[in-house]
């Protein structure tokens, strides 16, 4: 088998990121768990929410928790996938439209 830089078994080590900083971390944790409690978002679209964020920031342990999390939740593979095309049509456009400020600068050196 084969070693990647990113350890599948760091994810259940999340937790500790507390031990050096414990009341930043647990601030942190109270937050993220605030965040992901049902409110005008039910906990299932949440969590189709962070898996196609997961993606665009490109996070391998938030794929692997959301993936698993989104199957728990009754998630489709193919409702995954819509919204991981919808996090990339978001992400490729953000990136494009940041090329009018290049076009912008372009312009104002040529003149």
């Amino acid at each position: 088998m084969s070693k990647t830089y990113y350890d599948p078994a760091d994810l259940r080590k999340f937790g500790k990121i507390s031990e050096w900083n414990p009341e930043l971390g647990d601030k942190f944790f109270d937050y993220y768990g605030k965040v992901f409690e049902e409110g005008a978002l039910t906990a299932r679209e949440k969590s189709l929410i962070a898996l196609a964020v997961a993606h665009t920031e490109q996070c391998p342990y938030c794929i692997d928790a959301y993936t698993k999390d989104g199957l728990q939740r009754g998630i489709t593979k193919e409702e995954m996938m819509e919204a991981l095309h919808v996090g990339a049509a978001i992400k490729s456009g953000a990136t494009l439209v940041h090329g009018v400020q290049m076009m912008n600068k372009v312009n104002k050196l040529e003149m």
